[in-house]
This record gives C-alpha cells, sequence and structure tokens, in this order.
C-alpha cells in the first residue's frame, strides 16, 4: 500500500483462505482485515496449485532467482496504481505466468469483490460484517450465496436487533452485504440482490453524534499552546490546521511540506483523503503563520517530500524524528490535553469534533453546503449536514420567544 493510505495494518493473520479444491466448492473465509494487497496474487497460486517456489513468485518484489535476473526481454515496469492486488509485478517488471492467470481466473467473485475495497478500516468493517451473516446462515463455500433469499437477510436483521446494536451498525452490516450481492449480480453470479427491499433501521436523527465547540471554546482552545517551544509552536499549528480547515486526523499526519504549494496565487493544501481522493484546501492566513514559526523553529521547511508535522523529540535518544505523527497522539496528546488545560469538558471531544466544528462555523458564517461537502472530502451532501449544528443553538430556541 502506499504510504498515503490511512492506517498501518495491524492484524498478521493468515490469508490463505482458499483450498485447492475448484473455487464453487472452496471453504469461503474472508482475508485478514490487514491482509497486505497482494492476497489474490498469494491465492492465485494455491487455486493453481502451484508449489511454493511457483507461489513466491507472486509475491511484489521478484525473487532472487533466475527468472529474476534474467527478466523477459518485452517485460516492462508497471504503470502506477492506487491498488496492487492485480499487478503481482515486482520494480524491475514482469508478465503473469500462466499459473498466476488460471489461479486468478478461478478465484470465487465474492473475493474480487473484497479485494477491491481499498480502505483499510471498510475492509476490517466489513469483513466482521459477512462473517457475522455467513455465521448465522451457515455459509462455508462460496457457491452457497446464491441460495440467499430475502427470508434470509430480514431473520439476519431480527437477529441483529434482538442482540441491541445500534441502528447505524445495522444499517452497515446490511450495506456491506448489499455490496457484495450488488457485485455478484454484475458478475451473473446470483439472480437477483435479496438485501432489495430489506428494510433499514432510520437514523436515529439528521444530526450526527459527535459533539461540536462553541466559538468561545474554539478560541480558548487555539490559544492553549503556551510559550515558545519547538512543541508549543507545532501544537498551534496543528490545532489551527484542524479548526480552521476540517481535517480528519489522518488527514493531518499524512501532509508533507510539499502539500502546501501555491494555486492562483493563494496558498493552499493538497489533502490525501478517503479513497485516495486528493483535494485542494485553501490555507487559512492565521494557520499560514503558525504553520510558518512552526517550520522555522523545526528546520524541515525545505524537506518538500518530508512530514509536515512531526513527534519533537525521541524519547530514548532525545533527537527530533523526520517521521510523521501518529493519528492516535493527535487525539490523546494535542486535542484531549489541551482540551482539559482550556476547562472543555473532553468527554467526546476529539479531532473529529474539531472538524465538525469547523464545518458548523463555516455555515454558521454563510457557506454555502454545496462548498462546506467539498471543503471536508464528502462524497455524499446528507454526510455534511450531520455535521450541521446551527439547530443546537438554545439561545434561537422558541423557549426564549415566549411572553406572557
Amino acid at each position: 500500500m502506499g504510504d498515503r493510505q490511512a492506517g498501518q495494518l495491524e492484524d498478521k493473520r493468515d490469508a490463505s483462505f482458499l483450498a485447492d479444491s475448484p473455487s464453487e466448492h472452496r471453504p469461503l473465509r474472508w482475508p485478514s482485515a490487514s491482509t497486505d494487497d497482494n492476497c489474490l496474487e498469494r491465492e492465485s497460486g494455491e487455486a493453481s496449485g502451484a508449489s511454493g517456489e511457483d507461489r513466491a513468485l507472486l509475491s511484489p518484489t521478484p525473487p532472487s532467482s533466475s527468472a529474476s535476473e534474467n527478466p523477459p526481454a518485452s517485460a516492462s515496469p508497471s504503470p502506477p496504481a492506487p491498488d496492487p492486488t492485480f499487478l503481482p509485478a515486482g520494480p524491475e517488471g514482469r508478465h503473469l505466468t500462466a499459473a498466476e492467470f488460471q489461479g486468478l481466473a478461478a478465484l470465487p467473485p465474492e473475493l474480487e469483490w473484497f479485494a477491491n475495497i481499498d480502505n483499510p478500516r471498510t475492509r476490517r468493517a466489513y469483513r466482521g460484517d459477512l462473517e457475522d451473516f455467513m455465521a448465522f446462515v451457515g455459509i462455508r463455500q462460496a457457491g452457497e450465496f446464491v441460495r440467499v433469499t430475502r427470508a434470509h437477510v430480514i431473520a439476519w436483521r431480527g437477529d441483529l436487533e434482538a442482540r441491541g446494536l445500534a441502528r447505524a451498525t445495522i444499517r452497515r452490516k446490511l450495506s456491506a452485504l448489499a455490496s457484495l450481492f450488488d457485485h455478484l449480480c454484475e458478475c451473473n453470479a446470483v439472480a437477483g440482490n435479496p438485501v432489495d427491499g430489506v428494510k433499514r433501521p432510520r437514523s436515529e436523527s439528521r444530526e450526527g453524534k459527535t459533539p461540536a465547540l462553541g466559538d468561545d471554546q474554539a478560541r480558548a482552545l487555539l490559544a492553549a499552546p503556551r510559550g515558545d517551544s519547538l512543541k508549543a509552536k507545532r501544537d498551534r499549528a496543528i490545532l489551527s490546521m484542524l479548526l480552521y480547515h476540517g481535517l480528519r486526523r489522518e488527514e493531518l499526519c499524512r501532509l508533507r511540506v510539499g502539500d502546501i504549494e501555491a494555486r492562483r496565487g493563494v496558498a493552499h493544501l493538497r489533502v490525501f483523503g478517503k479513497g485516495a481522493k486528493v483535494r485542494y484546501v485553501p490555507l487559512h492566513p492565521a494557520t499560514g503563520r503558525l504553520v510558518h514559526e512552526y517550520l522555522e523553529a523545526a528546520g524541515h521547511g525545505e524537506d518538500g517530500g518530508g512530514a509536515l508535522f512531526r513527534p519533537v523529540v525521541n524519547n530514548a535518544t532525545g533527537e527530533g524524528l523526520a517521521r510523521g505523527l501518529d493519528p492516535g497522539s493527535v487525539h490523546r496528546e494535542i486535542v484531549a490535553r489541551y482540551c482539559r488545560e482550556a476547562g472543555i469538558a473532553a468527554s467526546g471531544i476529539g479531532p473529529h469534533a474539531l472538524r465538525a466544528t469547523a464545518a458548523t462555523n463555516a455555515l454558521d458564517h454563510g457557506a454555502d453546503i454545496a462548498r462546506v461537502q467539498a471543503w471536508l472530502g464528502h462524497a455524499d451532501i446528507s454526510t455534511t449536514k450531520m455535521y450541521d449544528r446551527r439547530g443546537e443553538r438554545p439561545e434561537e430556541s422558541p423557549t426564549f420567544r415566549v411572553e406572557y
């Protein structure tokens, strides 16, 4: 995976989830959510009955064998792609072997669908959702999905409700199953989508549950890092980046020094969001000044390819680090810490709350909601509406318009 994709993959469980039997009769186990992007290449070797030596060829790094030392004359480097699942070519480039080709052709469409999900968090969630459904209905093999009916899905939904799961969780699980069957329909593996027509729980409200800060709280938070230390300068710049631009914490941590660039004479941030989508967000002048002060003190302002925000010191050596910040530390060591210091109740307040605060403030001051949608990087405007906290202003409640 590229270094700009969100999150590190933690689970190292075995991804060998197919037996050497025909694809429609193989026991179906979803790859681990943290399996590297080459799961299909490894499985193609197993599906075709390739030997251990042949399977080694399915790794993206060519083995140190004669095949890699003398590549075919026609081989050329593979073009860059966000998901290398279907490109088992190493840096020097090579073609699929006949065994690999046959192995990939034999893969069940269920696993093709799963391999095409590029977001690690979505893969992790959908894997659990599909395993839940398969356990409930007793599916063990890929070919058994063709027998699933709407009645099975309705019964599963009833079981999820009986277990007391949140409405949003049930909706996501049904969406995962619907997405799988949409793909199976495209592949003509099933006649129709049994999830179509199954009623899903209504969302609990049209507003999201992420809290947002008031204007006074936001100003207090921006002023919370005090002093002229490198850490204080960095943290002021980070809080300003979150509150003035509504970035996700993963987006903040993936920023590089070179991602600040001029467009039509205005400084912009090049933000790498979900699904490897890139958006350009104008840099607020106040944030620009704080970032400039931080880079001058840190000394890596000329390192265009390096992380913009970095750990201040290595606790073991006392030296500065060139790597980027961990998203978890942004929550714990910066947002939550300075909320406490500013006297803001920290329960539920994290980087995402600052994102909701930025969206609400922009809407409060007349920003068009469609522009806020693009600014936040939302695919659906209904998601943006969940960040709109204008209806939560108690001073505008009809309660205070009643007079006797």
